[in-house]
């Protein structure tokens, strides 16, 4: 962890240098009620001498508790931020049983960072339970009694029980904003609590990347709550693979998100992410190195796409743009007399 100020030295330090050396004091400001942001070239000293005077009846002993909350508040914030984690390069699910008690087929599947493996099953066969076990790193306290390796061992206690140390990041179908923010405003908030290097390129990549995804573009300045369902998801999948340290991405049904399903797998694959996506969509199903077939809420076999399904895909994919040129009319209002 890199070494705390002592409090003399703390008070000495200009809130600019302070800003710079830990960014995230200014939630801990926020908190205390203090308003610092215009004092960059005043020392901490001075701008609490001053909080003093305009406020008497502040108690005498204010400045050094102060100080004393504001060195613990960056303790944990520094051991949260700068903790050496061991990475996680792959996911074994140990089989448990179907509904019916059963034992489950698939005995073993191990993932690894890089690949994409899809879920397929009709609906009620379990794809969410398997989702949910990885989630929550199952340990045969679930009902299906699977358990889940991270790098091919039991999963430390923090992986399941820590709120600083999420394993997963999981994309659904339905996403909603409750914060009133723009979406830069957002975006910073986001990697200035992730005390994320040169956060404005983070920004930067995170926005350009969404609106690469995205079926309409939208602004920096455009707010959380006025996305569409397709940009709030094409906005947390880049925000996801550039900033998110969670390993493991699941993702429960982009098919009809509105946005460019391949261009956003390969994004996350890019960033060194274990995906397991969830599909009904035979494209997405094929794109997977492998698919998990599942009924009666157990995992029945694993296959890899076949050298004859894999030419077919091209023949999907015009199938899809067909599809897709008619959704298009049919937006912009046109008659879909001619649908050749």
């Amino acid at each position: 962890m890199a070494e705390l100020m002592r409090a003399e030295d703390l008070l000495g330090q200009t809130i600019g240098a302070l800003s710079d050396r830990y960014p995230f004091i200014s939630s801990f400001f926020s908190d205390e009620g203090v308003d610092f942001a215009d004092d960059l070239d005043w020392t901490l000293g001075a701008c609490l001498d001053r909080h003093r005077r305009e406020h008497p009846s502040l108690p005498d002993g204010y400045g050094r508790e102060f100080v004393d909350r504001l060195r613990s508040f960056l303790e944990s914030m520094l051991e949260l931020v700068e903790e050496e984690e061991e990475k996680i390069e792959s996911v074994t699910i140990l089989g448990g049983r179907d509904k019916s008690g059963a034992r489950e087929p698939v005995a073993e599947l191990t993932v690894r960072v890089g690949e994409v493996v899809c879920i397929v099953g009709p609906t009620g066969s379990g794809k969410s339970r398997l989702l949910g076990d990885i989630e929550w790193v199952a340990q045969a306290d679930t009902p299906t009694g699977r358990r889940v390796l991270l790098n091919g061992k039991p999963p430390e206690r923090k992986w399941r029980f820590s709120t600083e140390h999420k394993l997963v990041a999981q994309l659904s179908q339905n996403m909603n904003f409750v914060m009133d923010l723009g979406v830069g405003e957002f975006l910073r908030l986001h990697a200035e609590s992730r005390r994320a290097p040169d956060p404005e390129a983070k920004v930067q990549a995170i926005w350009d990347a969404a609106n690469a995804l995205a079926g309409e573009p939208f602004g920096l300045e455009t707010p959380v709550t006025a996305l569409s369902g397709g940009q709030s998801r094409a906005l947390m999948i880049a925000d996801t693979a550039i900033l998110s340290r969670s390993p493991v991405v699941l993702i429960d049904e982009i098919e009809n998100a509105g946005i460019d399903r391949r261009r956003a797998l390969d994004t996350l694959v890019r960033q060194e992410k274990i995906v397991l996506m969830a599909t009904h969509d035979p494209i997405l199903a094929l794109y997977g190195g492998r698919r998990i077939v599942l009924r009666h809420g157990a995992m029945q076999k694993v296959l890899t796409p076949s050298a004859r399904e894999l030419a077919n895909v091209e023949e999907l994919r015009a199938i899809d743009r067909r599809l897709m040129g008619l959704r298009n009319r049919l937006r912009s209002g046109e008659l879909l007399e001619d649908i050749s």
